[in-house]
């Protein structure tokens, strides 16, 4: 079942659990080599929850930010718990694929981005998939293939900051990837892989071993977190234990 919603802003935000599970052998390292310079032990179990977020408005709106791991033979079942429970998720919340009228792609992992497609096809028939155009340019490998090639004639494009739909704005954010990209929405932050673990809010500069470019991470990490903090914003994270946190 999905986690009640809470009212942000005046926007109904619904935390969608697609999976939880640790990382699978193939890109599982110790904790404290995913995080280098964290007080962290090897032996802690780093177990990993897959949140997706829907947004409905006051108009009845509805934006998802992300999509989750997919099914069974999605490109994140190397190494994810798949397959994904988004639809049963979202059928819990009394939504159907055919209402979402936009969905978010923070960026082209496959645990954020597989979800969007299923059987060669779009999921979300009806909604626009908003992604960064440096996202989209750096696309490679099954993530093009198998995600980006099927939903291409639904992606909308943007550059940098944009509103993608009513109160709902995008945010470039880059390092994880070179077009990551957060959701704002009033007070609400969600953050896609802008911080991976909880020890990042304390100390923004500890990386990520999984950052494209784990300096620029650091470095947007810190900016956007000292600009949320002055809100003192709610975080909307895709991987913590309890999907909200307010800075």
């Amino acid at each position: 079942m999905p986690h009640q919603p809470a009212i942000v802003s005046g926007v109904e935000v619904t935390p969608l659990c697609d999976a939880v599970g640790p990382m699978g052998p193939s890109i599982r390292l110790p904790l404290a080599e995913m995080f280098p310079g964290a007080a962290l032990r090897d032996d802690e179990p780093w177990v990993l929850h897959f949140h997706c977020y829907l947004l409905r408005d006051r108009a009845g709106r509805l934006t998802l930010v992300d999509t989750g791991i997919g099914a069974a033979d999605s490109p994140a079942s190397s190494w994810a718990p798949v397959p994904g429970t988004l639809l049963g998720e979202l059928a819990a919340a009394g939504v159907s694929p055919a209402e979402i009228g936009t969905v978010v792609l923070t960026h082209l992992h496959s645990d954020h981005a597989s979800g969007a497609v299923s059987d060669g096809r779009p999921v979300f028939e009806n909604a626009r998939y908003v992604l960064q155009q440096a996202e989209f340019d750096a696309a490679r490998g099954p993530m093009l293939e198998q995600v980006l090639t099927p939903i291409k004639g639904q992606v909308h494009l943007v550059e940098g900051d944009a509103e993608v739909a009513p109160g709902v704005r995008v945010h470039l954010a880059p390092g994880h990837t070179p077009g990551h990209q957060i959701v704002r929405a009033g007070e609400l932050a969600v953050t896609g892989d802008l911080v991976l673990h909880p020890v990042q809010l304390d100390d923004p500069a500890v990386r990520y071993v999984y950052d494209g470019d784990q300096e620029a991470a650091a470095r947007t990490r810190a900016d956007v977190l000292s600009g949320l903090r002055a809100e003192h914003a709610v975080l909307a994270t895709a991987h913590f234990s309890e999907p909200f946190v307010r800075l």
